[in-house]
């Protein structure tokens, strides 16, 4: 079969690439090896924000008598939240398919790609063949190098979705992103949590300013945390698994039920035949350009799978800017302000560059700070945990941005349009925000540059 364009993942990447392609009036052949929406809706991003809101609302039942609410009886079923994690889960893929199931311009094909040349894709069988191709196969879970991690009760962060129990004692190794989500959805749970970071802040991408005062937040929580420990190993006890890490000179254990691995991800490109046909990649994925092309022309890789930024979103804004590209349709997209957030409690948000990066790069920059326990609406949802702090250029450009604190993750996008428009400071000075909103820490840090 030949068309126009073959997508070979339907995660975000993928997804939006053939959506936009078969819009415009491009065939499309989009392959998919697991599940139509890849990663992000099927063990990522949309599961675990479903499990966020039972922890949300557990914490708000915790604290309910401080509203006036008493003598209240509750008790938390997982089983339940499980299952409504896999109704919101299969809600949205069934959309998803419904869509390219009803499309006249995309064919939509279950299996496992491979390249047979810098045109040709095989996959059960049949061949498809397309001027141009986009490389969307995203990340898989990447796994320490230790003895143990094939034991029972050792997860990556997909299986961990499928628990049937909360445990009791939860081991998270690692306190990146996934990590922290994960941590603190379970703590709200009921689990006792301990997470593992060998860097020296936890959210090692992060502001360290952010991180600091994000864990003791987290640790005021009940979240054990503790940074510069190297795991050495996991083994089977008689009360459970035990994770062996070296803390400067001493060895020292952790007990859990449960052990989550959750030190990052790497790009899934082992059966794509890349080397064979030329492409180059590399551990950290496959090289693109800046329009996400590969050295192969006519072939773009986007998303996870190129390892430029592991984010849904990104993988999506890729995808537009590399079918643009191809049709030769001109876009303003800023694929180096991409905004990304933390879904813990409080939750953490950031875009643009961090003080170290300044620092290292020796760009001259400012550094202002706000607080929500200076925010009038934070006062009132007695969520006053958290900070906002702006990096400002010389020029008075907005650089970056950091938050932490109740909605910080919807907050972080009046940041991230400004950047994309070079707003200055003296300009955002300007703009009116009403009150009372949480916005308005916004506000108050512009105010302090």
């Amino acid at each position: 079969m030949t068309c126009d364009l073959i997508v070979i993942g339907a995660g975000p990447g993928g997804y939006d690439a053939a959506v936009l392609a078969a819009k415009r009036g491009w065939s499309v052949v989009l392959i998919e090896a697991e599940k139509i929406g890849g990663t992000c809706l099927n063990w990522g991003c949309i599961p675990t924000k479903s499990y966020c809101k039972n922890a949300s609302l557990l914490e708000e039942l915790k604290e309910a008598e401080a509203y006036g609410v008493k003598d209240l009886s509750y008790s938390f079923d997982f089983n339940v939240a499980r299952e409504r994690k896999n109704q919101v889960v299969g809600q949205l893929t069934q959309g998803m398919q419904f869509f390219v199931d009803k499309s006249k311009s995309i064919t939509y094909v279950q299996g496992t790609a491979r390249f047979e040349d810098t045109h040709t894709v095989a996959v059960n069988g049949e061949r498809y063949t397309a001027e141009r191709i986009i490389i969307a196969t995203g990340s898989v879970s990447a796994m320490l190098p230790i003895a143990g991690t094939d034991l029972p009760g050792v997860v990556t962060s997909k299986e961990i979705l499928d628990i049937e129990a909360v445990p009791e004692r939860l081991c998270v190794i690692g306190a990146g992103v996934i990590g922290l989500e994960f941590a603190s959805v379970f703590s709200r749970f009921g689990a006792q949590v301990t997470v593992l970071e060998y860097a020296k802040e936890i959210l090692p991408n992060f502001d360290s300013d952010l991180a600091k005062r994000l864990k003791q937040s987290l640790v005021k929580k009940g979240i054990a945390i503790t940074n510069q420990a190297m795991v050495q190993g996991i083994a089977q006890g008689e009360s459970g698994l035990t994770v062996s890490y070296q803390l400067k000179e001493e060895t020292l254990t952790c007990e859990a039920d449960v052990v989550l691995m959750a030190v990052g991800r790497k790009a899934n490109v082992g059966t794509l035949n890349l080397a064979e046909i030329g492409i180059e990649f590399s551990p950290r994925g496959i090289n693109t350009d800046e329009v996400l092309q590969t050295n192969v022309p006519g072939i773009y890789a986007v998303g996870d799978v190129n390892g430029k930024c592991m984010l849904a979103h990104a993988a999506s804004f890729q995808a537009t800017k590399a079918v643009n590209h191809m049709q030769g349709v001109d876009d303003s997209i800023r694929l180096d302000i991409i905004p990304a957030a933390v879904f813990i409690s409080p939750e953490a948000a950031m875009v643009g560059l961090t003080e170290e990066q300044c620092k290292e790069a020796g760009i001259g920059y400012k550094a202002v700070k706000s607080f929500f326990r200076s925010n009038g609406k934070a006062v009132c949802m007695g969520e006053t945990d958290g900070l906002c702090k702006m990096i400002i250029a010389t020029d008075g450009r907005i650089l970056g941005c950091h938050l932490f604190g109740p909605h910080a993750a919807d907050l972080i996008h009046e940041i991230s349009s400004m950047m994309n428009m070079d707003v200055t400071l003296t300009q955002f000075r300007n703009f009116v925000h009403a009150h009372p909103t949480l916005s308005e820490v916004i506000q108050e840090c512009g105010k302090e540059g």
